[in-house]
C-alpha cells in the first residue's frame, strides 16, 4: 500500500509554504499543489491519504474540489482553509461530510493536530474495507441466522449482487434492509466505488430535490456554489434508497427519470449527466396500500422491481433470536468494556416471550441496555437506582451507533435517531462524543 500522504492545495505560495514545512516538521508526508485542479489526478477510490484545501481560489475552488472528491470517494478524509466570511460555508460542508475546517488564522498544531487525525480515519476506512473484503471472500456473513428463510436469504443475495441489476428490498422496520443492500454491493463489481445511501423518509420536501439531484452554482437561493446530489454522488457504485415509499410524490417522478434514463439533471444545469450506478430501494410490506392511495407511484413500483428480496421479521424466524442476541451481547461488550454477561431470569423471560415489533433493530438496543445494565450492577448501583444515570448511558449508545452508521454525519444521525439537532449536539457535548472520531468506522 502507498505511503499515506497530505495533499496541501492553495493558491497563495507562502502560506502553502509555510503550512507544508509544518506538517513536514510533524513527520506527515506531504505533496503542494497551487490548485484544485492538479491535485485532483493524485486523488483516486484507493487514495491512502488526505486532503487540506484553501476554500478561496481561482478556477476550482476547495468546496467544489470537495465535492469532486465526495464524488471519487466520500469517506476521503477533506480539510478546509477558510477565512472569517467562509466559515458558514465550511460548517455547511461539515454537515455535508467534510473532515474539518481551519479558520485563518490557525495555530500550526491546530493544522498538524488535524492532519494527524485525518490520516488515523482513512487508514481505519481502509482497513475496515480490506476487512470486508475479506469476510465475503470467505463467504462469512454479517447477516445471522440459521433458520431456512434466512439461508435462502443469504444464498439470494450471493447471487443477485454479482448480477449487478436493481433490487427492492421489502421489509419491516429494524429487519436489517440497509445492511442487506450493503452485502449486495460488497458482493457486486462495484464494491470498490461509492455506496451512497440515502433515507428518503427524512427528506424534507423543501430541499429533497436539491439532496437528490444537486444544482449549477448560482442556482438555488443562498447557493453560490454548485452542488452534487446524492445521485451524482453514486455514479459507478451504488444508490441506495432507503424507505423510498416515505419519498414525496413530487420527487418520485423525477427519480423514475433517472432510473429509466440512467442520467440525473442537477437544478439550472441545461444538460443532463450521464451515470453508471445500481439502484438499490427498501420498501416496507404495506406498499401496494400506498399505490392505490395515490401517495406512491406504481410505475415507479414496477421500474424499480425488477428483483425483490423479501426480509422475514424476527418473530417468524424465532430460532434465530437467541444467536443475534449473543452477537449484539459480544459487541455491547466490546464497546462498553464489560468483559463478562451473566444472563438473567428477567432478560431470558424477555428473549422468549417478547414479539419484537422493532425486530432485529430493537433486539440489538436490548441488548445493549442488558449489558449497560449489567455493568452499572457490577459498579455497585442497585438495578432498581441510578435511573436517571442508567438512562443516559443508554442514550450515550444509542447516539455512538447513530454517529457510527452515519459515519460520523451529524445530520444523518439526526435522520436515524429523529431528534431536534440542539439535542444531539447537548448530549454530544455532555458525553464527550466527537463525530469526527466516527467518521471511518461502519457497522458492519
Amino acid at each position: 500500500m502507498a505511503e499515506p500522504v497530505i495533499l496541501f492545495v492553495d493558491d497563495d505560495a507562502a502560506m502553502r509554504e509555510a503550512n507544508v514545512q509544518t506538517l513536514e516538521l510533524a513527520g506527515l508526508a506531504v505533496r503542494p499543489f497551487p490548485g484544485a485542479q492538479a491535485a485532483l489526478g493524485a486523488v483516486k477510490p484507493d487514495f491512502t491519504g488526505a486532503v487540506i484545501t484553501d476554500i478561496r481560489m481561482p478556477g476550482m475552488d476547495g468546496l467544489q474540489f470537495f465535492e469532486r472528491i465526495r464524488a471519487i470517494d466520500p469517506e476521503i478524509p477533506v480539510i478546509l482553509i477558510t477565512g472569517h466570511g467562509d466559515v458558514p460555508m465550511a460548517v455547511r460542508a461539515l454537515q455535508d461530510g467534510a473532515f474539518d475546517f481551519l479558520a485563518k488564522p490557525f495555530a500550526a498544531g491546530h493544522l498538524a493536530a488535524s492532519a494527524a487525525k485525518a490520516l488515523a480515519a482513512r487508514a481505519l476506512v481502509l482497513d475496515n474495507r480490506r476487512l470486508r473484503a475479506d469476510a465475503a471472500a470467505r463467504d462469512e456473513s454479517p447477516l445471522i441466522g440459521d433458520t431456512p428463510a434466512m439461508v435462502r436469504l443469504r444464498e439470494t443475495i450471493a447471487q443477485v449482487a454479482r448480477a449487478d441489476i436493481d433490487v427492492l428490498i421489502e421489509g419491516e422496520t429494524g429487519t436489517g434492509k440497509e445492511l442487506v443492500a450493503a452485502m449486495l454491493h460488497r458482493g457486486s463489481p462495484r464494491s470498490a466505488r461509492p455506496f451512497v445511501a440515502v433515507n428518503c423518509a427524512a427528506l424534507p420536501e423543501a430541499h429533497a430535490e436539491i439532496e437528490l439531484f444537486g444544482h449549477a452554482a448560482d442556482a438555488v437561493p443562498g447557493a453560490r456554489f454548485a452542488r452534487t446530489g446524492r445521485i451524482e454522488a453514486s455514479d459507478r457504485g451504488t444508490l441506495f434508497l432507503d424507505d423510498i415509499d416515505g419519498m414525496p410524490l413530487g420527487v418520485q417522478s423525477r427519480l423514475l427519470r433517472v432510473i429509466e434514463e440512467r442520467e440525473v439533471l442537477p437544478i439550472g444545469e441545461a444538460r443532463p449527466v450521464p451515470l453508471d450506478l445500481r439502484v438499490i430501494a427498501s420498501v416496507k410490506p404495506a406498499l401496494e396500500a400506498l399505490i392505490e392511495a395515490g401517495v406512491f407511484r406504481r410505475d415507479l413500483f414496477f421500474r424499480l422491481n425488477v428483483v425483490r428480496l423479501s426480509l422475514p421479521p424476527l418473530r417468524e424466524r424465532r430460532e434465530d433470536i437467541a444467536p443475534l442476541f449473543a452477537a449484539f451481547v459480544r459487541e455491547a461488550s466490546e464497546q462498553t468494556g464489560q468483559a463478562e454477561f451473566r444472563m438473567t431470569d428477567a432478560v431470558r423471560r424477555r428473549l422468549i416471550e417478547h414479539d419484537w415489533p422493532g425486530n432485529v433493530r430493537e433486539l440489538r438496543n436490548f441488548a445493549f441496555s442488558a449489558v449497560l445494565d449489567l455493568a452499572g450492577s457490577a459498579a455497585g448501583e442497585a438495578p432498581d437506582l441510578g435511573l436517571a444515570e442508567r438512562m443516559r448511558a443508554y442514550e450515550e449508545a444509542l447516539v455512538r451507533e447513530a454517529l457510527q452508521i452515519a459515519n460520523g454525519s451529524v445530520t444523518r444521525a439526526i435522520e436515524l435517531l429523529r431528534v431536534p439537532r440542539k439535542t444531539l449536539y447537548d448530549k454530544m457535548n455532555r458525553a464527550g462524543i466527537v463525530p469526527s472520531d466516527y467518521r471511518a468506522r461502519r457497522r458492519r
